[in-house]
């Protein structure tokens, strides 16, 4: 949506109309990417999951093991994506910081404000 109203720009050293590149787009408009945001919400949804009783579905689910292998590069799990944006976020022990609800919110908000997961794999 944004690049349609940002509309496109004449290059003068080309002499032609181009299109905004997202990252122009995202500089301009200064709002963090859906990719970005989805990471937040994951690690959010994490330490959510870590707080909860060992009896609980979705703890269960977060920690079961399952037995299929497909052919070819294995894929990455939710977990794996979750270990590599908390690594980002808040370094080694961030593990230990989503146990805390309170630290858990300022790691989260730390992320968001300094758009850490926002820039980078991408």
């Amino acid at each position: 949506m944004n690049r349609r109203i940002l509309d496109p720009v004449y290059d003068k050293e080309k002499e032609n109309w181009r299109i905004l590149t997202n990252k122009e787009i995202h500089a301009m408009v200064k709002k963090p990417t859906i990719t970005g945001t989805i990471r937040l919400n994951r690690l959010c949804w994490f330490g959510h999951v870590r707080r909860m009783e060992k009896n609980t579905i979705p703890k269960k689910v977060l920690y079961m093991n399952l037995k299929t292998r497909l052919r070819g590069r294995s894929r990455n799990r939710w977990q794996d994506e979750v270990r590599e944006n908390g690594r980002l976020v808040g370094g080694k022990r961030w593990k230990e910081r989503v146990h805390n609800r309170e630290d858990r919110k300022q790691l989260l908000r730390t992320a968001r404000n300094r758009h850490i997961l926002h820039m980078s794999m991408e």
